[in-house]
């Protein structure tokens, strides 16, 4: 049985995110499995709504605590009062904070890309490359009209600068509201985790074991030739051309050219065609293989307009005839859940068909699996304001300490994975709630 102290059992949880997704219903059954009092759901659609109208989180706080009905269902009541407790003005008042992923929600999305607008007025100082963050740009105005297309990739520079304007408003309106309140993964991090050129920064000059990367003299690529230019002087022939902000694979280009015929060889989950006379891009759900340089170098200018993040591609370790990396979740500065994902291509991501292998499951040597938790740990140590990540861990092929590809803040949606016995959103819960409480076992209803 896990004995949860009253206090920290008590503290108010408040969700920031998109309600009724897949992490929201996990997390929300995460703590009533402990036994843990509802999280307060802020919904991100009704906090863009708030920076429209130009109101603040205390105001946005007492309209939801107003909203909120007494109907004597599991967390209704609890959810009165915590909010009542953590209005401003309730001295002493620290709740925690955790932001989830603003995804799957095509209003949320449109309401970023406004945000985002070179006409919008928002706060840029959780943008990490301000200077390198441009995009094609539209009006707030005509971000509001876009209308939802299955797989289509909208501005996705203007959606992050949108996106960062919001983690910067809740960073600065919470600590106004609740001075003592606790981030679980503070949003200035978040920012820096979710920029792939400044988070491969941040962690080489930390020592992190990162690939190396290939830099335009611009500053910026500005399209295929400048890529070319930087390919022929470094002598990498095979690199990886990630848009700067994507995620689940979007954006991702595995791309070659070979050293002597200079034929060009891309694997990507990018689509394009032309629709109303106008090239569109758009995630196809599946990889596909381009060789046609037209193609090719139409999807590298669009990647480019938006932002890339360029890299060598390092060989992987093989495991069963197919290479593999490593979700490696780290939780309180500790290794916990993994998954071994295997391809027959060099993307491994799980929603493309790929297979997937728990780390235990795997027969990887002591060593290696050291090396792998060694490794993501030291690298979510140089985030210390953030409690929850997902790194992806790269085991080269020719031997040698791993490399980190990737920081995800929300990366912890991880199925069929335990770890002591828990699922991910319940060591998390555990972790943060039952720092002084002794783990005997599981829950009785386990």
């Amino acid at each position: 049985m896990v004995r949860i102290p009253d206090s920290s059992a008590s503290e108010p949880f408040i969700l920031f995110g998109n309600p009724g997704n897949r992490r929201t219903t996990g997390l929300q059954a995460a703590r009533s499995k402990l036994k843990l009092p509802p999280a307060v759901e802020v919904s991100y659609r009704d906090v863009l709504r708030a920076i429209r109208e130009k109101r603040s989180l205390g105001e946005l706080m007492a309209q939801i605590a107003a909203q909120a009905t007494s109907d004597y269902v599991h967390g209704s009541v609890y959810v009165q009062q915590s909010l009542v407790r953590v209005l401003a003005g309730q001295a002493g008042s620290s709740p925690l904070l955790r932001l989830d992923a603003p995804g799957e929600s095509f209003e949320v999305e449109r309401e970023l890309i406004a945000l985002g607008a070179p006409d919008a007025e928002g706060d840029d100082s959780l943008l990490p490359c301000s200077e390198w963050t441009q995009g094609t740009g539209i009006s707030a105005a005509e971000a509001r009209c876009l209308q939802e297309q299955h797989g289509r990739i909208w501005h996705p520079a203007q959606w992050f600068r949108g996106y960062c304007r919001l983690l910067a408003w809740l960073r600065h309106e919470a600590a106004l509201l609740w001075p003592l309140a606790r981030w679980m993964n503070d949003p200035a991090e978040v920012a820096v985790m979710f920029d792939k050129r400044r988070c491969s920064v941040v962690l080489g000059k930390a020592g992190i074991r990162v690939p190396p990367v290939l830099l335009p003299s611009a500053g910026t690529f500005c399209g295929p030739a400048d890529l070319h230019t930087a390919m022929k002087e470094s002598g990498f022939h095979r690199v990886f051309v990630k848009i700067f902000c994507g995620s689940g694979a979007s954006g991702v280009m595995a791309y070659q050219i070979h050293p002597q015929t200079q034929a060009e060889l891309a694997v990507t989950t990018i689509g394009t065609e032309i629709v109303q006379g106008q090239r569109v891009y758009y995630n196809a759900g599946r990889l596909r293989r381009y060789t046609d340089k037209q193609d090719i170098h139409a999807i590298l200018g669009w990647l480019c307009m938006e932002g890339v993040h360029v890299e060598r591609w390092i060989p992987k370790a093989t495991l069963n005839g197919r290479v593999y990396d490593v979700r490696q979740l780290v939780c309180g500065a500790e290794a916990c859940h993994a998954v071994l994902r295997l391809s027959r291509s060099p993307i491994t991501n799980l929603h493309l068909r790929n297979e997937r292998l728990l780390l235990e499951e795997a027969g990887l040597s002591p060593i290696t699996v050291e090396s792998i938790q060694l490794t993501a740990e030291a690298a979510m140590s140089v985030f210390p304001a953030s409690s929850v990540a997902g790194l992806d861990v790269l085991v080269p092929a020719h031997g040698g300490h791993p490399y980190i590809l990737d920081v995800n803040p929300f990366g912890d949606l991880l199925y069929r994975v335990k770890h002591q016995g828990w699922n991910p959103y319940e060591w998390e819960m555990l972790q943060l709630t039952n720092g002084n409480a002794v783990l005997k076992g599981k829950t009785d209803d386990d």
